[in-house]
């Protein structure tokens, strides 16, 4: 099959791009400039641009792409990049697909457990849980109202509740290493909020199960042992063959350091991934040991 990918050069697009292309897939990208390491088509959002022949010949649409959350205080500017990299460009590819150009058989698009808000304590949240009340949920709800619009016009669209993932070269991880391999790692806050992880590899797999599927829902996107920020600190540390003694990060310090972003670090949640599982879908890494002995061997 052949699969277009928007935010194909990220974390994620990237090491999709690589399993889809080692099982002998045709993979293409929608970016803001082109590639020569693959076939790639210009899109512009603020233009409402995307190049002709880009749906050409596609099975299936994953669609990543999305400012981060993670990049610097969450000014009033910066919120609105962070809303806007989402809604806008599944607006786009709506009106795309409306116009008839290209037959696909399936979407996948990226949402996040963010939708359930940060404070949502030990309870287990499930794909009908409700809606969080903080910015993170606000975004997560606008983006699945967005994608919500392509699944309307008939095509199996399934929606991923993404939570943290796991992978060495990037990301959350790549964040959380850095001070334990120094000797100065330690939780943050209570270290008691919830972490819902998934090794990328398992992400991958599981994009490409909603695809072969045809998945028509919304399906939380984590491993099935959520981990307190506490718990998976120290089993970071014990995979890297680090001590963990420093005390915790106070509350206030990262509140002073990050303002209202420090909701994503200091909040958490606990989700099921029992969903995903019902659909046939199962882990090579349902363990974070597990996933960290394949991460650091």
């Amino acid at each position: 099959m052949k699969v277009l990918i928007t935010g194909g050069s990220g974390l994620v697009g990237g090491r999709l791009t690589e399993i889809l292309k080692s099982d002998g897939h045709q993979v293409a990208h929608l970016n803001r400039s082109k590639s020569e390491a693959i076939e790639t088509f210009i899109w512009d959002i603020n233009k409402g641009y995307i190049e002709d022949g880009a749906f050409e010949d596609v099975d299936a649409l994953v669609h990543l792409a999305g400012a981060s959350v993670a990049d610097g205080r969450w000014t009033d500017s910066r919120k609105q990049i962070i809303i806007d990299s989402r809604v806008k460009t599944t607006n786009l590819l709506y009106d795309t697909i409306r116009e008839g150009k290209g037959q696909l058989k399936s979407v996948v698009t990226a949402s996040a457990v963010g939708y359930y808000g940060m404070q949502t304590g030990d309870e287990l949240m499930t794909e009908a849980s409700d809606n969080g009340n903080d910015f993170l949920a606000h975004v997560v709800k606008l983006w699945e109202n967005s994608t919500n619009e392509i699944r309307n016009l008939g095509i199996p669209t399934t929606q991923l509740r993404i939570g943290i993932v796991l992978d060495e070269s990037g990301g959350a991880l790549g964040k959380m290493q850095l001070p334990i391999k120094l000797g100065i790692g330690s939780p943050i806050g209570t270290g008691k909020q919830w972490m819902s992880w998934i090794h990328i590899d398992d992400l991958c797999r599981m994009i490409i199960h909603a695809i072969n599927n045809q998945l028509n829902d919304v399906y939380n996107a984590v491993g099935h042992s959520p981990k307190t920020n506490e718990e998976l600190t120290k089993e970071l540390a014990a995979a890297l063959s680090r001590p963990v003694f420093m005390p915790n990060v106070p509350s206030f310090v990262i509140k002073a350091m990050f303002g209202e972003m420090a909701q994503m670090i200091l909040g958490g949640n606990k989700v099921s991934s029992k969903k995903i599982e019902e659909s046939g879908f199962s882990f090579n890494f349902p363990e974070l040991d597990k996933a960290f002995q394949q991460i650091y061997g």
